[in-house]
């Protein structure tokens, strides 16, 4: 029985977390052979302040900074 582990920052929708969980047991299926039925993806949920980033909190970050750098 496959179990996938989605780790993830709070706030993606309930509709983005339903296309993901589709497109990875379809991936999962297709490849390891498994019928849907036998494949779970989990997903848990994190607020920035509790992921960090090159020893930086991901709350902390100024992202449109970092976008704009590359």
């Amino acid at each position: 029985m496959p179990i996938v582990k989605v780790e993830m920052w709070k706030g993606a929708t309930k509709q983005t977390k339903a296309e993901l969980a589709r497109a990875i047991t379809d991936a999962v299926c297709s490849i390891a052979k498994k019928p849907p039925e036998y494949v779970n993806v989990l997903f848990v949920d994190y607020e920035t302040q509790d992921w960090a980033i090159g020893g930086e909190l991901a709350s902390d970050i100024d992202w449109e900074k970092r976008r704009s750098e590359k």
